[in-house]
This record gives C-alpha cells, sequence and structure tokens, in this order.
C-alpha cells in the first residue's frame, strides 16, 4: 500500500494524517448496486423484536410502560439550534435529537443490534429444543428452565464499551455465560457494571481489534459459544436498521414531513460502523432519496472516513496514515472500518466528516444548559454536521438541495450517556464548560 500516493490522490486523506478536520461528500452517493438486504430482512428483524417484547417488558420492568419495545424519544432542540448555529454556522429547518443515549436496558444505540442479535440466537436454541414457537407467549423465557437451558451456552463480543454492555446485560439475564473483551479504551465504570452484572470481563492493553480478535478466536473453540462479531454480524446490523420502521411514527407525531421538498438529513457517531450503519442503511430503504446520511468520527481513528474515500474498505487501518486511533470518544476508538458496512455503505453514504476531542465537551455541556439533555462525549462528534453540510453550497447545488434547505428536518444521533455514572458526566460537563 503506497500511503504518499494515496495521499496525492486524496487530499483529504493527507489531512486526516495530520489529525486535521475534515468534511467529505461521496461521489458514489446514489448510484446503483445490489445490497444483500432489503425492506423484507428490516421486517422481519423488527417482527422478531415484537414477538419478544412480552419477556423484554417482564425481564426489564423499566420497558413496561412501552411493552418490552426498546425505543428512544425524538425530541426537537430548537435552543441548542441557535447555540450550534453561533458555534459552527447558521442552517435551514428544524433540529432534533434522537435519544438512543437514553434507550432502556442499556442506555445507547447499541441496545438495538446487540440485544436484537442475542434475542436471536436465544430464539434459535429455545425453539432447536422444543420449548418454544414462535407463535407462543415469549414471556415465557423468564422461567428458571431456561436459565438453566441458556447456561449450557455462552455469549462473548469484543468491545471498546457500548456493544459490550449491550451483550453483556441481556446475556447474563437470559441465563447465558457472557464474556466480554475489553480493549484499552473502554471506560472502566463500563468494565465494572458488568462484572456486576455476573459477566465475565478480559481486559487487553491493546485496542479494539486485539479484543475482537481474542473473543472471535476464543468462540471459535466452543462449538456452544455464540461469537457476536461487531467487524461482520448481519444480524447485528439488521437490528439497527429497525430503527428506520419506527421514527415515521415520531416524525408524524412531530408534524415532520420527508418528501422531494422537505429533505431529511441524519448526523450519526461513527465508530467500526455497524450502528451508523444499519440505521443508515434503514432510512436508505424507507425514504429513499430524500434521506442524506452522515457520519461523524474523530480525528484521531476516523476509519470509516479513510475507508469510503479510499475506496480501500477494511483493507486499510488508520495507523497506516500514521494515527494513533486513540480519542475521548471511547465508543468511536476503532482502527479499521467494518467489512460488512464499508461495502454496503459505499453507495448510500452521503458523506463524513471528521470532529477534534476537544471540541466534544463544549457540544455536550451547552447540550445540557440549553436542553437539559446529557450525553457522552462520543455521541457529541455529530454536532457540527448541519452547518457543515449548509456551507458546502457546491454540494447542494449538485444534488438539487439548495432552495429545499429552510424546509430541512435535522437529526442529530445521540448515541449513549444516560448509563454514565452522576460524578464521571459531571466532569465532561465542567470540562465543556
Amino acid at each position: 500500500m503506497d500511503i504518499k500516493k494515496l495521499k496525492t490522490a486524496h487530499r483529504e486523506v493527507a489531512k486526516m494524517a495530520e489529525c486535521k478536520e475534515i468534511f467529505w461528500t461521496n461521489p458514489k452517493a446514489g448510484d446503483e448496486k445490489k445490497l444483500p438486504f432489503n425492506m423484507e430482512d428490516i421486517c422481519e428483524a423488527e417482527a422478531r423484536l415484537k414477538r419478544f417484547a412480552p419477556y423484554i417488558a417482564k425481564a426489564f420492568p423499566e420497558t413496561a410502560v412501552s411493552g418490552g419495545i426498546i425505543e428512544s424519544e425524538l425530541v426537537e432542540i430548537p435552543e441548542m439550534k441557535k447555540e450550534l448555529e453561533n458555534m459552527c454556522g447558521e442552517f435551514g429547518g428544524r433540529l432534533f435529537l434522537k435519544c438512543d443515549s437514553n434507550l432502556p436496558v442499556s442506555g445507547s444505540i447499541k441496545a438495538r443490534g446487540g440485544i436484537y442479535e442475542v434475542l436471536k440466537f436465544a430464539e434459535e436454541v429455545a425453539i432447536k429444543a422444543g420449548m418454544l414457537s414462535t407463535e407462543g407467549d415469549y414471556s415465557i423465557l423468564t422461567e428458571p428452565r431456561f436459565r438453566e437451558l441458556f447456561s449450557t451456552y455462552s455469549v462473548a463480543v469484543g468491545s471498546t464499551g457500548n456493544l459490550g454492555l449491550s451483550i453483556g446485560i441481556i446475556s447474563a439475564k437470559l441465563g447465558f455465560k457472557v464474556t466480554v473483551h475489553m480493549s484499552a479504551d473502554a471506560r472502566q465504570w463500563k468494565k465494572d457494571l458488568l462484572r456486576s452484572k455476573g459477566v465475565t470481563v478480559v481486559e487487553y492493553p491493546d485496542d479494539y481489534q486485539k479484543a475482537v480478535a481474542e473473543g472471535r478466536k476464543e468462540a471459535a473453540s466452543d462449538p456452544y459459544c455464540h461469537f457476536v462479531d461487531d467487524e461482520a454480524s448481519q444480524d447485528l446490523f439488521m437490528g439497527y436498521s429497525v430503527a428506520a420502521r419506527r421514527i415515521g411514527a415520531q416524525f408524524e407525531k412531530l408534524g415532520i414531513t420527508v418528501d422531494d421538498e422537505h429533505p431529511l438529513f441524519v448526523y450519526i457517531p461513527c465508530g467500526v460502523g455497524g450502528a451508523p450503519g444499519g440505521v443508515a442503511f434503514g432510512l436508505k430503504e424507507v425514504y429513499g432519496e430524500n434521506a442524506h446520511i452522515f457520519f461523524a468520527e474523530p480525528t484521531h481513528a476516523p476509519c470509516m472516513t479513510l475507508s469510503m474515500i479510499t475506496g480501500l474498505k477494511n483493507e486499510i487501518a488508520v495507523s497506516d496514515i500514521g494515527l494513533d486511533g486513540k480519542t475521548e470518544a471511547d465508543g468511536l476508538a476503532v482502527g479499521r472500518a467494518s467489512v460488512l458496512v464499508s461495502d454496503v455503505m459505499e453507495t448510500l453514504l452521503d458523506g463524513c466528516y471528521t470532529i477534534e476531542d476537544n471540541r466534544l465537551y463544549p457540544f455536550l455541556a451547552r447540550l445540557a444548559d440549553t436542553e437539559d439533555i446529557f450525553i457522552e462525549p462520543s455521541s457529541c462528534a455529530s454536532f457540527p454536521g448541519p452547518s457543515l453540510v449548509s456551507a458546502d453550497a457546491e454540494w447542494l447545488e449538485a444534488r438539487g438541495l439548495t432552495d429545499k434547505m429552510k424546509n430541512a428536518t435535522h437529526i442529530l444521533w445521540a448515541t449513549g450517556g444516560s448509563m454514565v455514572p452522576e460524578d464521571e458526566m459531571r466532569s465532561y460537563y465542567e470540562c465543556g464548560r
């Protein structure tokens, strides 16, 4: 791999190698490409989650009010819009926050895909044992006989933190033996919380890739172990995609229209890519060319941005261009993009941008001050997005969006935060202040 040639061919790569912020729009967005999934797959995942709703409501009482459906609010944040325009530049339309930071059970976007994959595995095990039918009442899964069944199986995952939380919490609740392999970037409180739930946490002084590789290696030697592969799992991907099917009802309630005259812009923090990729795929399936999706990454770990710009997908890592992959946005501390997501996003993603760590905390503090909403630093990576998009007159003109931005709906996807300990969140806030 000739890095010098890559830097010459792609000026953004040269800037990224110097840890500078970049904004890039995808020239392949909208091109024809056969994808491995479709709306039918999203509907199948949605139906499975509905089957499990009675179990979730019983096992996690905090979800009873939603009937066991794990979903988050979509809230308008007009005061934060004013702050963002002062900090980053003006943009038309309305601004909303998708509060996956408050998702029940594990408090992050990973509750969508992570919990879905474990539930699917549990369903397969129980049906194979002749103890469950897809037409039956899934609340019976709380009975001791199912914990006894699941205790003969194990689940493993490699994680920087939030995926580990979702996999660990739901697996332990069902009765599986579960091991979470965590990289050095993971916050200590996340490791402590998992251990308090009876989860085995294995720590590595290395990065995310090492944790995943070790988890995969361990699972390969055990036929009763299910490995949740954050780099390539189709089940994770489909679990995340269900968000797009559910958000329509929230749009209707909030008076949001998405059509040719009312474009939708969604900005999502990105680590390895599974969660933002699944959400992006779902939104494109539901809203087509009227949905415009941008991923946000830290300047020290922009693996998906690097993957997309160079076209090398998962064959290139941030270390190849001299970056250390270390970031305060712990959930985004990933050096190499998902092989699955980098391929699917090739023609779906509208663009990427990067952000310096020291800009995350002021956004966090301003959101808390203006809207009384607290999210973790990595969730704030998306915040410059609306201003960056609105400032790119050439891209807007090419897409026929210039005169439509006043009707736009902008959604910042908050990926985590509600489970952060109060003292740690206070330190984030004080840093931002």
